[in-house]
């Protein structure tokens, strides 16, 4: 081998060990490193920045193995295939605000035909699954339904049986740690999320554009601790959140859900449930600064199977276009009442007056348009009129991946955005 090409052999190692290094350094470079190219079987390493991954077949990252993926990554899911993303060790998902990690199909097919998904699984984040992170990553067009030959369900994963249709992610570790951080989740087939364990951060992220008969933004059942904080919830088929301790895991389900704006939930769905917030099973959640425009019901307890005595509902505002929505938010022997709460009794009071968003949009509406802007205009009954006089669970974050990640402090205002600066 001449000088040169010694010299430039040299070059490229050093060049992969210093991009590595930035993605995460704990990850055992001596195994892995994909760039771009199909992917399908046992993966991890590292994703790097800007690649494109074609994933022709079920992806499982292995107990004990770690997947970074960085930003700008493009994952194109298979649609004949359906792939699913089994996570049984570790994964960093780390995109930023201009570059974000995106799942998602070929830009051909996203149609609105297919705007429910269903072209793919989901995340499945197994019980030996210790850390996952969404940080900056959409999630589109999944939401397939399980066979006898899904990988997941012949690994007992989710519910384990086929019919059942896949949610964006699934976290079942109550020892291990979720963070979800300013990524979207949309053109979902049911639920977005289904979270049966774990220390939790959701925060700053969109959930929209989901379900077609069912499904949840936030659904959260026994072994949960979560901060659920600035996110922002459109048009999901049922409930913005579902909050229940139903299962057998501990701790109980905790629930401290703040500074959330929740529109034109509920209304889709073909049969009466809920519309906004759902309590159940004796969760016990803790419901402060949440702004409600035209959902389907207030806050909504299950009668037969209620949320815990110790949970409290303070200082969130409601807002009905017309007549029979501002009817199904009185509060009644389902529809919980808070203290504080800006709740009127007639079609159109305490409008919220959001920067850019019609409000007389049809209830029944699915498509987002991205111009709306959800801040408040000077004038809103939104502006102080919340609280902060609580703690959150995780008022000094959560460590995942040796960064801190923040469950940031409440507001003062109702809703997820306040005013635009």
């Amino acid at each position: 081998m001449n000088y040169k090409k010694i010299l430039l052999y040299a070059i490229l190692l050093v060049a992969v060990a210093t991009g590595c290094k930035k993605a995460n350094s704990d990850v055992d470079l001596s195994e892995a490193i994909t760039g771009s190219g199909d992917v399908h079987g046992d993966v991890w390493g590292i994703w790097p920045k800007g690649s494109i991954q074609r994933v022709s077949g079920d992806i499982i990252v292995p107990e004990g193995k770690t997947l970074v993926i960085e930003e700008g990554v493009l994952v194109i899911m298979d649609t004949l295939v359906k792939p699913e993303v089994i996570v049984k060790g570790n994964l960093y998902s780390m995109g930023t605000k201009e570059a974000p990690v995106r799942f998602t199909i070929e830009e051909n097919y996203r149609t609105d035909s297919r705007k429910f998904g269903k072209q793919w699984g989901g995340i499945l984040a197994a019980p030996t699954c210790a850390e996952l992170l969404l940080d900056n990553t959409i999630l589109e067009y999944g939401g397939s339904t399980t066979t006898e030959s899904s990988t997941s369900v012949k690994m007992g994963l989710y519910k384990a049986v086929s019919g059942e249709n896949l949610p964006a992610l699934w976290f079942s570790n109550a020892s291990g740690k979720l963070v979800v951080n300013n990524s979207i989740f949309r053109n979902f087939n049911e639920d977005c999320t289904y979270i049966e364990g774990g220390s939790i951060i959701f925060t700053g992220n969109q959930f929209y554009s989901t379900g077609i008969t069912g499904g949840e933004g936030i659904n959260i059942k026994s072994g949960c601790v979560a901060d659920v904080s600035y996110n922002l919830f459109y048009a999901t088929n049922t409930n913005a959140l579902k909050l229940s301790n139903s299962g057998t895991k501990t701790p109980q389900a905790h629930v401290i859900a703040y500074n959330n704006t929740i529109l034109n939930t509920g209304w889709r769905r073909p049969t009466v449930k809920g519309g906004s917030i759902w309590l159940e099973a004796t969760v016990f959640a803790e419901l402060h600064n949440n702004l409600f425009a035209n959902a389907r019901f207030g806050v909504k307890r299950d009668t037969k199977k209620p949320e815990d005595s110790r949970s409290v509902v303070s200082h969130d505002l409601y807002y009905g276009f017309d007549q029979a929505t501002v009817n199904q938010f009185q509060p009644s022997a389902d529809i919980v009442g808070g203290k504080n709460e800006i709740i009127g009794t007639k079609a159109g009071e305490n409008d919220p007056k959001f920067v850019n968003y019609p409000l007389n949009t049809p209830m029944n509406n699915a498509d987002f348009n991205q111009s709306w802007d959800f801040h408040v205009q000077a004038g809103s009954p939104a502006l102080g009129a919340g609280t902060t006089a609580f703690t959150r669970n995780f008022p000094g974050g959560l460590v995942v991946n040796d960064r801190n990640y923040a469950s940031p402090a409440p507001s003062s205002n109702i809703g997820a955005f306040g005013t635009k600066n």
